[in-house]
């Protein structure tokens, strides 16, 4: 999709883990109905980026901007309601929930009864194998239906923006396209998505736009064609 103006601006974010800075100036910025990537190795940073957009980490130094509005130092709840849902990294479902329990969960900051139904309704048109398990327990699912679950659950806040964590972390080849499928899906459907993904090759044929973190900070950022042709890329990511 791509186009709109800039969604969420995240400028000059430090943010540590007691002594250790994890976060060294970090800038970026999504655009409104676009796919942003976030790529690097493990321990560049981009799960602690996610987690401060979303307000569980609390930057030390720095601004975030949601529609042109603060929201760092914000609590975690209201920066969901203000319109952000994160799919956590390791899909993090309530095991012992069935899948409408964990539905329903997603939905904590909605008052709209009939809206909720009806998202349900449109999650079970999207995604038929949650509907056939709805009584099933969360904890009892394939990895892959898990991720299903875990970004429907995301869903069901009806987020402007999502933020997905590994999404294809430990999964089938076949499930990792499916689980793409569905990322590609619910953008066009109108949600802007902050993608981190360990699957570079992937994340930037489904992107606009691409950022390349090391050691807590961005070292690259490009549109995601020209990042995929990118020698430098093409050498440390997608395996020469």
């Amino acid at each position: 999709m791509g186009g709109g103006g800039a969604l969420l601006k995240i400028d000059n974010i430090h943010t540590s883990y007691g002594v250790i800075e994890a976060l060294k100036g970090v800038s970026l910025k999504v655009k409104e109905g676009e796919i942003a990537c976030l790529l690097g190795a493990n321990g560049a940073g981009k799960s602690t980026t996610l987690l401060t957009i979303c307000g569980v980490n609390k930057p030390t130094k720095g601004q975030i901007t949601f529609f042109s509005r603060t929201i760092n130092g914000l609590p975690p709840h209201e920066i969901v309601e203000e319109g952000i849902s994160l799919v956590p990294e390791g899909r993090r479902v309530f095991p012992m929930l069935t899948v409408y329990e964990n539905l329903r969960m997603g939905a904590f900051v909605r008052r709209d009864k009939m809206g909720i139904e009806e998202d349900l309704e449109s999650i079970y048109k999207n995604f038929p194998i949650l509907k056939e398990r709805k009584n099933q327990m969360a904890g009892t699912l394939s990895g892959g239906e898990q991720q299903m679950l875990a970004i429907a659950r995301a869903l069901i806040s009806r987020p402007r923006l999502l933020l997905l964590d590994e999404p294809s972390l430990g999964l089938a080849p076949i499930m990792v396209e499916k689980i793409f499928k569905i990322i590609k899906d619910i953008n066009k459907s109108g949600a802007t998505i902050l993608l981190v993904e360990q699957n570079a090759a992937l994340a930037l044929e489904i992107a606009d736009y691409g950022y390349v973190m090391e050691t807590g900070k961005i070292a690259m950022e490009d549109k995601a064609e020209k990042l995929l042709k990118n020698k430098k890329i093409k050498e440390i990511y997608l395996g020469g």
